[in-house]
């Protein structure tokens, strides 16, 4: 998936202890509560939409009133968008921020666009496809450093780095294509550039978790 941005979040927001017990898989077995709200969810899958409508139609997008903290926090986020057809949803566009490189609400925006007119792969979204787009938000954790052994497939996001190059895939990646550990690290590889063994040797592995939701999973859009 194209990335918009490929800075590394800081690790000063864990604490050491913390990203010791990261790297090395040490993480609550249950699945944790969501981290946004139904409300929360719905603002910003309504920023995103509002951010694609408001590109093709060259006006400035409305000034949306934040009062809740964890949609003002700096946070990385991907936005992927599908459209429907005939054999189901197909992707449509994928941009993100690895980096918490602004607050999650103006991230959304940002990557909406970007993942609606500047992902290489796809024409850019028309005015007839932005009313059928499926938004899917992918809100990121900070990265930690994490051995190859420890990576989960369906929790883990991995990031893969070696000199200049970097690639990064989502947690859902590899549950979609069916992939295993091994797999999903080669494939992180490939994102990047490098050989598939690469993770075996002197690249860098990093993982994340992601909160993902999408238009399907909230109520009342519009």
């Amino acid at each position: 998936m194209s990335r918009l941005s490929e800075k590394t979040p800081s690790d000063k927001t864990l604490s050491d202890k913390t990203i010791d017990k990261l790297a090395a898989g040490d993480l609550p077995d249950s699945t944790p509560s969501p981290e946004f709200s139904r409300d929360e969810r719905r603002i910003l899958l309504r920023i995103a939409h509002e951010a694609i409508l408001c590109a093709l139609e060259q006006r400035p997008a409305p000034q949306t009133q934040i009062f809740s903290p964890a949609l003002s926090a700096p946070r990385g986020v991907f936005t992927t968008l599908y459209l429907s057809g005939e054999r189901g949803p197909e992707l449509r566009g994928c941009v993100g921020y690895a980096a918490a490189m602004a607050p999650l609400y103006r991230a959304v925006a940002e990557t909406a666009r970007a993942a609606a007119f500047d992902d290489s792969r796809f024409l850019p979204v028309t005015r007839q496809e932005a009313h059928r787009l499926e938004v899917s938000l992918s809100v990121l954790s900070p990265l930690f450093p994490i051995h190859p052994d420890a990576v989960e497939v369906g929790r883990h996001g991995l990031v893969v780095s070696q000199g200049s190059r970097r690639g990064l895939l989502l947690p859902q990646v590899p549950v979609e294509h069916g992939w295993d550990r091994e797999t999903f690290l080669d494939q992180t590889c490939r994102k990047a550039g490098l050989p598939l063994d690469a993770w075996r040797k002197a690249a860098t592995l990093e993982a994340f978790t992601a909160e993902v939701f999408s238009d399907a999973d909230v109520e009342g859009l519009g």
